[in-house]
This record gives C-alpha cells, sequence and structure tokens, in this order.
C-alpha cells in the first residue's frame, strides 16, 4: 500500500513540475535526438529502481524523432532528383564526347590541310582544337561524377541515420513495454494483497 501512494504521489509531482522542466530543457547544450534522450534519461526520477518519464517531455522527444525522419526523407528525396539530374547531364556528356571523338576520327582520314568555315587549319592544328574540347568535356565529366558520389555517400549517410533512429525507437519501446508490464502484474499482485487483507477483516 505504501508503494502504491508513493508511487501515486511521484507521478503527480512528475506531472505538475512538467511545465518547469521543459522550460529547463531549452538550455540542452546536445540538440541531437542522442542528447535529448539522455537529457530525459538525466531529469526522470527513479522510483524502486524505475525510470519515472514525464509524458510532456517524452511528447517533445517523439515529436522531435517524427522531425528528423521527416526531414531526413524530404533531403533523400532532393538527393535523389539531383542525382537523377546529374545522371541526365552524364549521358548527354557521354552523347557530345562520343560525337567529338567521330569528327576527331573522320578528319584523321582527310588530308593535311582542313578548312572549317572556309579557314584552312593543319591537321595538328585541328587535332589540337579537338583534343581541348575533349579535354574540357572529360573535365566537367569527372566534375560531375564526383559531384555525383558526394550525394550517393550523403544519401548512404541519410538512410544509415534513418536505421539507427528506428532501432532506437524500437529498442526504447520494446524496453517500455516491457517496464508497462512488469508495472501491471507490481499493481496487480498489491491489489490482490490488499483484497486478501479486506477479505480477513
Amino acid at each position: 500500500m505504501k508503494k502504491i501512494l508513493s508511487l501515486f504521489i511521484a507521478v503527480l509531482l512528475i506531472g505538475l513540475s512538467g511545465k518547469a522542466q521543459l522550460t529547463n530543457d531549452t538550455s540542452k547544450t546536445d540538440p541531437s535526438l542522442r542528447g535529448q534522450y539522455q537529457l530525459m534519461l538525466s531529469k526522470s526520477k527513479t522510483l524502486n529502481g524505475y525510470k519515472l518519464v514525464n509524458p510532456s517531455r517524452l511528447s517533445t522527444f517523439w515529436q522531435n524523432v517524427r522531425d528528423t525522419i521527416v526531414t531526413s526523407h524530404k533531403q533523400l528525396a532532393q538527393v535523389r532528383k539531383k542525382l537523377n539530374e546529374q545522371e541526365k547531364e552524364i549521358q548527354t556528356l557521354k552523347k557530345n564526347i562520343s560525337g567529338t571523338e567521330s569528327s576527331l576520327a573522320s578528319t584523321n582520314a582527310r588530308l593535311n590541310e582542313i578548312t572549317f568555315l572556309g579557314i584552312a587549319f593543319t591537321k595538328s592544328n585541328y587535332n589540337i582544337v579537338v583534343w581541348g574540347l575533349i579535354i574540357a568535356l572529360g573535365i566537367a565529366l569527372a566534375i560531375v561524377i564526383l559531384r555525383s558520389s558526394k550525394h550517393i555517400h550523403e544519401s548512404k549517410y541519410r538512410s544509415n541515420l534513418y536505421e539507427e533512429i528506428s532501432q532506437e525507437y524500437q529498442s526504447y519501446k520494446v524496453k517500455a513495454n516491457e517496464k508497462e508490464k512488469k508495472l501491471a502484474r507490481e499493481l496487480q499482485d498489491e491489489r490482490n494483497k490488499l483484497e486478501e487483507l479486506k477479505g480477513r477483516s
């Protein structure tokens, strides 16, 4: 009976002091989900070896988890969109390079002097111009590929972050469910003892 009364009083006190504790939470130094989780545990009271978590603080933490997941999904969609755009750019550049290489092959078969737009070029000068274009396109292609790999890396990082958050939440959910069942069993035991005492008297 004393345990039940002390548990009820502790829950009531935590509920009444929820607003004051939430204002203190805004001064936390680690804004990450892990930091918020650690802060929530550190701010919870311990009663008979069990943590009593403020429902409003738990709701705030859950909202932050949902916001983080939504933000991660949005960022992942943006990264995918950029990757698709860059893939199209790569295909266009490949077509341009292939067109330039075919024109170079055809010009190599011609005579030493090549006329272009009424201007005569020697074969060596013409080759220098064409190779300059190919090198410039190759550099542009390399830049696009490097940027694409960066976005792919970012996408993998976001996916791993989402998986980590999901696993942490599932683990937390399982632990909370186990604690709730244990508390329910203890409460039922206490009720049974109380019924036995009433039956004896």
